[in-house]
C-alpha cells in the first residue's frame, strides 16, 4: 500500500510531504566521519538515524542511492581554514603515514557501524579520491566571479554571493548578524571578508598531504569535498542531505553556497539533521569530561555509567528518542532501555512457538497501520516502538493462552514484527545466537521436573530462582513448564 511520508525540512523549517525528485529513485547524501580518531557516539547517533531512514525508504520500494563520504584530508583543526590538517597532525604525533591513520580509523569506524548493525551505504567515496572533481568546482566558481585567488589559495566571496542569494537560507541567520558575531582571526588578512572560506589552500612546505592544482601545490577546503562528491554521484540536486545539527551553521551553509554558485540550485530538496547528545542533562563534550566512546559504553569502562551496555541495547536506546530531539545518557535511562529491549526481544523470540486457533480475538491490521503512521510522521521511531510493545503484549497473551489468534492474524503478526523490529529498526536478538539454547533449557526444565516429582522442592526452587537471576523465567501450567527470557 502507498505510504505518504512527511519529513521535517531544515531548509523550510516545516514538516513537508516527501516527494522524490525522480521516483522511484532517491538520492541521499550524509556527511561521513573525518577519520583521525575513534568514531564517537554523536557519529553513531547520526548514522543509526539515517540507517533507519535508508531502511524504511527501501522497504517502501524506493531505489535509494545512499552516499556517505569519508573525509581523509582537508579538515583542519577547529573546523576552520586555520591550523593543521587533523589527519596530518595525528600522523606526525604517531610517526605514521597519513594514510595509515586513515586506514586505522576507517577500519575502526566500520567495525563500530557493524556492531550497531548499520547497513553500509551504496557508495562511500573519499575526499582524496576526488581531488580532480574538487579542482573543477573551484574553476567554475572562479569563472563565475564567486571566488578569488590570493597567493595560491582560493577563497569563496560570501558577501558577493549574498548580494544575489541568501547565504543564511539554511541556518536562518542574516549576513549582518553573522558578520557582527565573527571575530577576525590571525592569518585571515588575505581574505576579503571575515566570512569568506577556503576552497583551495596553498600548502606550507611541512604539510604532508598536498596535490598539484592550477593555483598551487595544496589541498581542498573541507566544505568543497562534500559538494564535489554529492554532485558526482547524485547530480546537481538530489532528495535528502543529512548530518548532525552542528554542521548547519558552517559546513552545510557553505555547501549550499558552493552548489548555488556552480549550478544555481540548492543541492538537496530536503535537509535532515539529527540533534545533539547530552549526559545527565549536560552537553556531551571532551572539555566537560563527560564524553565516552562506543567501545567504552559497551565495556562499561567510563566514569559516567554504572555498567556497560550491548550495541543493540544502545541502538534501541537511541531509537527510543526521535532523531530531532536531544538524546540524554544517564544510568536510569540506559537501564530502562535495557529492560525495554529485553522485553521486546523476549516477545520476538516467542513468535515461532505461538499456536493459532480457529477463533481470534485480535485484529493485526490496525496495529500495522499505526506502525506505518509512526514512521510516515518524520520517521518517528519512539512511537513505532510503543506500538511494537503493544504487539509484544499480544504475543505474550497468546503465549500464556490468555488470548486467541487465528492463523491469518498470526502470520500478519509475525510479518509485522519481522518487518519493523529486524528489517526497519535493525534490532537483533543478541541472546539468540546459540542454536543449542532451546535444547539446553529443555534439559534444565526436565531436571527441575524430575526434582519436583521426587518431592525435592528445594532443588526445584533453586533451579527456578537461579534461572530468574540470569534472565530466564519459568512458568508452570497444566500443560507443563515453559520458559522465556525476562
Amino acid at each position: 500500500m502507498k505510504q505518504n511520508v512527511f519529513v521535517y525540512n531544515t531548509l523550510t523549517r516545516t514538516k513537508e510531504e516527501f516527494i522524490p525528485l525522480d521516483a522511484p529513485y532517491i538520492g541521499m547524501y550524509v556527511c561521513g566521519p573525518t577519520v583521525y580518531s575513534d568514531a564517537h557516539l554523536g557519529n553513531a547517533r547520526t548514522y543509526i538515524s539515517f540507517d533507519l531512514i535508508f531502511r524504511y525508504l527501501t522497504h517502501l520500494g524506493y531505489k535509494v542511492r545512499y552516499v556517505r563520504n569519508i573525509t581523509d584530508a582537508g579538515h583542519l583543526e577547529g573546523d576552520s581554514d586555520e591550523g593543521e590538517d587533523k589527519i596530518s597532525k595525528k600522523a606526525k604525533l604517531s610517526q605514521l603515514e597519513p594514510m595509515e591513520i586513515v586506514q586505522m580509523y576507517a577500519t575502526g569506524f566500520h567495525e563500530v557501524m557493524r556492531q550497531f548493525n548499520v547497513l553500509p551505504p551504496s557508495i562511500e567515496p573519499t575526499a582524496t579520491g576526488h581531488i580532480i572533481e574538487q579542482i573543477e568546482l573551484v574553476k567554475i566558481m572562479l569563472d563565475r566571479g564567486f571566488a578569488y585567488e590570493v597567493d595560491g589559495s582560493v577563497y569563496f566571496d560570501v558577501e558577493k554571493y549574498n548580494s544575489t542569494q541568501d547565504y543564511g537560507v539554511l541556518s536562518g541567520r542574516h549576513l549582518e548578524d553573522l558578520l557582527n558575531n565573527t571575530r577576525s582571526l590571525g592569518g585571515q588578512d588575505e581574505k576579503r571578508g571575515k566570512l569568506d572560506f577556503a576552497l583551495w589552500i596553498k600548502a606550507k612546505p611541512e604539510h604532508l598531504m598536498k596535490w598539484p592544482s592550477p593555483w598551487s601545490l595544496g589541498f581542498p577546503g573541507w566544505h568543497l569535498e562534500c559538494s564535489a562528491m554529492s554532485h558526482k554521484y547524485l547530480g546537481e540536486q538530489f532528495d535528502i542531505h543529512g548530518g548532525g545539527l552542528d554542521l548547519i551553521p558552517t559546513h552545510h551553509t557553505n555547501e549550499v553556497a558552493q552548489n548555488m554558485a556552480c549550478y544555481g540550485k540548492n543541492p538537496a530538496k530536503y535537509w535532515v539533521h539529527t540533534n545533539m547528545l547530552t549526559v545527565n542533562g549536560q552537553k556531551m563534550s571532551k572539555s566537560l569530561g563527560n564524553s565516552f566512546l562506543p567501545h567504552e559504553l559497551f565495556s562499561g569502562d567510563n566514569n559516567i555509567l554504572n555498567k556497560g551496555y550491548s550495541p543493540m541495547t544502545v541502538r534501541f536506546f537511541m531509537l527510543q528518542a526521535h532523531y530531532r530531539s536531544t538524546l540524554d545518557f544517564s544510568n536510569d535511562a540506559m537501564e530502562a532501555s535495557e529492560k525495554g529491549f529485553k522485553r521486546l526481544m523476549n516477545a520476538y523470540t516467542l513468535l515461532d512457538g505461538l499456536k493459532s486457533s480457529a477463533e481470534t480475538e485480535i485484529e493485526i491490521q490496525p496495529l500495522l497501520t499505526r506502525c506505518y503512521e509512526a514512521l510516515n510522521d518524520d520517521f518517528n521511531s519512539p512511537v513505532l516502538i510503543a506500538e511494537l510493545f503493544e504487539a509484544s503484549r499480544i504475543i505474550n497473551s497468546v503465549h500464556d493462552s490468555k488470548m486467541k489468534i487465528n492463523e491469518a492474524n498470526l502470520v500478519e503478526l509475525k510479518n509485522l514484527m519481522n518487518t519493523f523490529v529486524n528489517g526497519i529498526l535493525g534490532l537483533q536478538n543478541e541472546q539468540a545466537g546459540t542454536d543449542e539454547l532451546p535444547q539446553l533449557m529443555e534439559f534444565i526444565v526436565d531436571l527441575r521436573s524430575q526434582a519436583k516429582s521426587n518431592r525435592d522442592y528445594a532443588t526445584s526452587d533453586r533451579i527456578r530462582d537461579g534461572l530468574q537471576q540470569i534472565g530466564f523465567q519459568l512458568k508452570d501450567s497444566k500443560e507443563g513448564t515453559t520458559w522465556s527470557k525476562i
